[in-house]
């Protein structure tokens, strides 16, 4: 598997003040087709925009609710180097703080015969990512949808845009297809054959089952991620309860890392990155199950420590170390540990 040795090609994060002004946001350094933003300084939704969708068309990961149209609101239009967004809208309010996470597709559309549901899809091959669009064929149903990735993801993302009170549902591959997780909320890992079929991916498509939260007669758009060497890492650890807390290797240092408790409910997905903390220990947390402002953690309850070949965990809380718990994540690289140009990564 070839290495890439230049992440930040298919994978960024920037950072914003608002002004109120019209414009687009700009250093991302390449034309995104995912771009998720959310406001750090105080309540904001986090908002989901693609390019397979288009501008204007929003969902929020914190949220059951469906897809929102606004041409006003929220991520307007993708840019050459960024994306847009409104001087009337919630992610430009004036001296508001925000992030946004943005990926590369492929900035085009293709249509994927491969499963026995059509679907539209925005693949990038080399960085394991796609964006598929696709029609359900209605609850007590099951299918398949091509993804176009040539290999089996290795997580899933899968939303309605149609229904109010259907759930983000997340394949993981360290929980297999016989169990989902909801990105909107903080339960535990659930067994059901209604989501996935319990059906593992293939190289060509992914399935779903009988249930109504991947496949009722709405639109769902979903958005696949399979392992790359020096660019993604999909996996999962047990907590030790320490300050001490469990290294995870990665290969890369990492630029983003999502966790999320899987043995019981009540704990939040949890996000840290490279660029809203300015140091390898971060403690600038945001939650994509809830609407919160970022929470500033100074004491004990701080996240993890970005190393050049991974994470450590620093916490002993529950939400990412409980003693003898168990997590799954996911990680993109700022820089993979030696690149085949033969540059180490270094901590910052």
């Amino acid at each position: 598997m070839a290495q890439i040795n230049k992440p930040d090609t298919y994978f960024n994060t920037v950072l914003w003040t608002g002004d109120g002004t019209t414009k687009n946001i700009t250093g991302v350094g390449f034309q995104p087709d995912l771009v998720w933003a959310k406001k750090r300084s105080a309540t904001g939704f986090h908002a989901w925009c693609d390019s397979v969708r288009g501008g204007t068309k929003n969902i929020f990961s914190n949220s059951s609710g469906a897809e929102e149209t606004s041409a006003t609101d929220w991520i307007l239009s993708f840019a050459s180097d960024g994306f847009g967004v409104n001087s009337a809208g919630n992610l430009n309010q004036s001296a508001a703080t925000y992030v946004g996470w943005n990926w590369l597709a492929s900035n085009t559309t293709a249509s994927n015969t491969d499963g026995s549901i059509t679907s539209t899809v925005s693949a990038n091959t080399t960085s394991g990512f796609s964006i598929v669009s696709y029609t359900g064929t209605g609850v007590g149903n099951s299918a398949t949808i091509g993804h176009s990735l040539g290999v089996a993801p290795s997580m899933i993302i899968v939303k309605s845009r149609d229904s109010t009170g259907r759930g983000w549902i997340v394949y993981h591959k360290s929980l297999g297809a016989t169990k989902k997780l909801d990105l909107n909320d903080t339960t535990a890992a659930t067994t059901s054959s209604g989501n996935w079929n319990d059906t593992e991916p293939t190289s060509t498509v992914f399935s779903v089952g009988t249930g109504g939260d991947t496949n009722t007669t709405d639109n769902f758009i979903a958005y696949c991620f399979a392992e790359k060497k020096g660019f993604s890492k999909f996996g999962s650890y047990t907590g030790n309860g320490s300050t001490d807390g469990p290294f995870i290797y990665t290969g890369f240092k990492p630029a983003f890392v999502l966790l999320k408790r899987t043995d019981t409910s009540g704990n939040p997905w949890l996000l840290n990155d490279n660029k809203r903390d300015a140091f390898n220990f971060c403690r600038k947390n945001l939650f994509p199950d809830t609407s919160g402002a970022e929470a500033d953690v100074t004491g004990e309850g701080g996240t993890i420590d970005i190393l050049s070949q991974g994470f450590k965990l620093r916490s002993l809380g529950t939400t990412l170390n409980g003693s003898g718990s168990t997590y799954i994540y996911m990680a993109f690289a700022e820089n993979p540990l030696v690149g085949t140009n033969n540059i180490p990564a270094t901590a910052r």
